[in-house]
């Protein structure tokens, strides 16, 4: 690229590591001006594809396209999204073109097609034209944040292996089943309406139950068979995870939480993911979709204070250079977000469209601006040492600013000029 702009003035540094893009529309024919992305995921087995916030059309359809180049030009096969196994098993068929497209809200929660119904649309669209329907995988805990989605096929499997814990098995049921809502924001509060003696019992029960799986393994496998309970196993997981950011959600609502917290939940997202790469043939390549503060490789901070180590961090700890992070943020001047508490909301919570500050001095945001591409739809390869690339230290999450190396966090970010409010997404009942 010349060191000049068309302007005439010197070009930015940093624009050397851009490519501008010619569209967001996944249905566009030509893909060739995502070849930049190519050299960015040479040789990872997962590529992960962040969003800089929920609920954003700009992000939804930008994913979309992501995900249509890997497909199609990199030889990627296997999709997994931060929704629970349960949610994913029970949408696959839905893809796969059974039922009518309107048929959506019978197969997957509110929440999880506020947060995915444009990808999985479009997902399903795509599939009527190929010889073999994409399916996808659920690395997540339920999007409800409940327990019953995963302790019935626990109670199921356990019917058949282990009769004699049945007693056990209900009390737990029972006390998870008072808690309801379609997502965090809603079920939290319902964990923390059990009194102090049915929180600990939950907890303990689903404590014994998991330690006991665990131990009489050969048992159980004999009575059923490996695959069976290894399914059963990561399904009690999940419960036993979502116990705990049940808890960690309340106290964090609050103002009470723990530092680092939620790095549960994204620890369970790292085991999840490894848990289907370790069962699928050694040479499937993953694309994956969760929010940028997942996919991340630094841990997430915001003004000095951490709040996660990223499920990011731990799949680059455990697959090194097979692993790759693409964030999508933009250049916007507001970007829709949570609002809550909403009581009059399934979801707990409301989406409005909340005004930005002008990106700081140092953040990828400000350096696109300063090098005219503010109006583009822009990717930039971050895998560089040049000072213009690794001089970034902060980048947009949600309506906020989170201070990250971000040539360290990603491998590539992909920036749109605007991020308006997925229309298809409701907040209310």
């Amino acid at each position: 690229m010349s060191s000049h702009s068309s302007t005439g003035r010197p070009a930015h540094p940093l624009a050397q590591h851009v490519s501008v893009l010619n569209t967001l529309d996944p249905d566009e024919p030509r893909l060739d001006d995502l070849d930049p992305l190519r050299a960015v995921v040479e040789g990872a087995r997962v590529v992960a594809i962040g969003e800089g916030a929920h609920f954003v059309r700009e992000f939804a359809l930008a994913r979309a396209r992501l995900l249509r180049y890997l497909l199609e030009r990199c030889g990627f096969t296997t999709v997994a999204v931060e929704m629970g196994a349960g949610e994913a098993a029970a949408v696959n068929p839905w893809l796969a073109g059974e039922g009518d497209e309107g048929d959506l809200s019978g197969v997957a929660g509110l929440h999880t097609i506020n947060l995915f119904g444009e990808l999985l649309r479009w997902l399903r669209r795509y599939n009527r034209g190929g010889s073999r329907p994409v399916e996808i995988v659920g690395i997540d805990l339920p999007n409800t944040l409940t327990l019953r989605p995963d302790l019935d096929p626990v109670a199921d499997y356990l019917r058949v292996v282990d009769e004699g814990i049945s007693g056990m098995v209900a009390g737990v049921l029972r006390t998870a089943g008072a808690i309801t809502g379609a997502s965090a924001a809603a079920s939290a509060p319902r964990w923390a309406d059990l009194d102090a003696a049915g929180q600990e019992s939950l907890t303990a029960g689903l404590a014994r139950l998991s330690l006991r799986m665990r131990a009489l393994e050969p048992l159980y496998v004999a009575r059923s068979d490996q695959h069976s309970y290894d399914v059963a196993r990561r399904h009690l997981e999940a419960a036993c995870h979502t116990d705990y950011m049940l808890r960690a959600m309340n106290t964090l609502f609050s103002g009470t939480g723990l530092p680092d917290d939620t790095s549960v939940r994204d620890h369970y997202m790292a085991t999840c993911l490894q848990w289907h790469l370790d069962r699928l043939d050694p040479d499937t390549r993953v694309v994956m979709v969760a929010h940028n503060n997942h996919i991340q490789k630094t841990l997430v901070t915001y003004d000095g204070y951490p709040t996660a180590l990223p499920m990011g961090h731990h799949l680059a700890r455990g697959l090194g250079g097979h692993y790759r992070a693409v964030g999508l943020t933009h250049t916007a001047g507001e970007v829709p977000d949570m609002v809550w508490p909403a009581e009059d909301s399934p979801v707990g919570f409301a989406v409005a469209s909340v005004p930005l500050d002008s990106p700081p001095p140092g953040s990828l945001e400000r350096a696109l601006a300063d090098a005219g591409l503010a109006t583009d739809i822009t990717l930039t390869d971050l895998r560089s040492a040049d000072p213009a690339v690794t001089s970034l230290r902060s980048m947009r999450s949600q309506s906020a600013t989170m201070d990250t190396p971000v040539a360290r966090s990603f491998d590539a970010v992909l920036c749109t000029p605007t991020a308006t409010t997925d229309d298809t997404a409701t907040f209310t009942a």
